[in-house]
């Protein structure tokens, strides 16, 4: 395989990669806190992504799009999308989650999946009565790219897809380990009832945890129209399956082996399709992709299923 291929398949693999580990921390941080799988949460990433894409195809239809710095049109719409997300994610949890938080776990995993078809339909409806069409297509922004080499050269969108995700990584590690509300997050994590006896607010650490994990979703949602152009409703299905494929494989509840976890996933699936292909001559192509996926997650819950990273959690009593 060709040196200049190798580089971009690296590319393709961490870009893929980075959007799978922002979204694996949202599934890691909502469970950390109240071990439980919040299977909406790929709708709210596919939410964020049509906000983002949305407040794009507003700037551009205004005439603002070419008049501005292309960092601050995506930054605005980063904004937005991550201030609907979060606000979405907490009504969510307010809605859905809240009233039978003590009930067993498989109707709050029956909730989540109800939840995930209700957007599902409602962003389709809103879409096709609005546009008369359930899907948009991204403006094409920031296609410039950085030659490295004659042959070689690194994408703009790549750098700030990869500069975007590092630093929302980072700052989420610091605000989980050293402020305030994370100390909260994190006492609520251990004993939400002993948490609750030494005056931590229990309700709006949990709020917030939503809030945070649903915003994450928002980032990923307006790098992924960026990076992909085309959203569609149902977007978020497969990828929020992979994302929690990504947050098992490095350790579901841990942010770093989210992180890990999405990193791999991305370029096992992009190298591992374009080598599938080549070495089957085409017989198999890269629409197979997903079973690298679905395979890590199956051999992870065989051999090690508190993940890469990840310890075995005990039972709270």
């Amino acid at each position: 395989m060709k040196y200049n291929l190798l580089i971009q398949l690296l590319i393709d693999g961490l870009t893929l990669g980075f959007v799978y580990s922002i979204v694996a921390l949202g599934y890691s941080l909502v469970y950390g806190i109240l071990e439980f799988i919040n299977f909406a949460n790929s709708e709210v990433f596919m939410f964020g992504a049509f906000a983002g894409a949305e407040v794009l195809l507003f700037l551009q239809s205004r005439g603002i799009l070419g008049n501005i710095p292309v960092p601050l049109a995506l930054f605005l719409a980063m904004a937005i999308s991550v201030i609907l997300s979060g606000g979405l994610g907490m009504l969510i949890n307010k809605v859905a989650y809240k009233p039978i938080r003590n009930s067993p776990k498989l109707v709050a995993f029956i909730s989540a999946i109800g939840v995930s078809f209700f957007l599902q339909d409602a962003v389709r409806i809103v879409e096709g009565v609005w546009k008369n069409a359930f899907y948009v297509n991204t403006p094409e922004i920031m296609s410039n790219k950085i030659k490295l080499s004659s042959n070689v050269s690194i994408p703009v969108k790549f750098l700030f897809i990869v500069g975007s995700s590092v630093l929302v990584m980072g700052a989420l590690t610091f605000f989980v380990n050293k402020t305030k509300w994370g100390k909260a997050m994190r006492a609520v994590a251990q004993d939400p009832t002993t948490a609750s006896l030494m005056g931590i607010n229990t309700e709006k650490t949990i709020s917030l945890t939503f809030f945070i994990g649903a915003a994450l979703g928002g980032v990923a949602g307006t790098l992924f129209a960026v990076q992909y152009s085309l959203v569609h409703p149902y977007v978020g299905f497969v990828l929020g399956i992979k994302s929690f494929t990504a947050a098992v494989f490095g350790g579901i509840g841990n942010l770093p082996g989210a992180m890990l976890g999405g990193i791999i996933l991305g370029l096992v699936e992009t190298f591992g399709s374009a080598f599938l292909s080549n070495a089957t001559n085409g017989v198999i192509g890269s629409e197979y992709k997903d079973v690298f996926a679905f395979s890590i997650l199956i051999l992870i819950l065989i051999f090690k299923p508190d993940g890469l990273l990840g310890s075995t959690v005990k039972e709270k009593v």
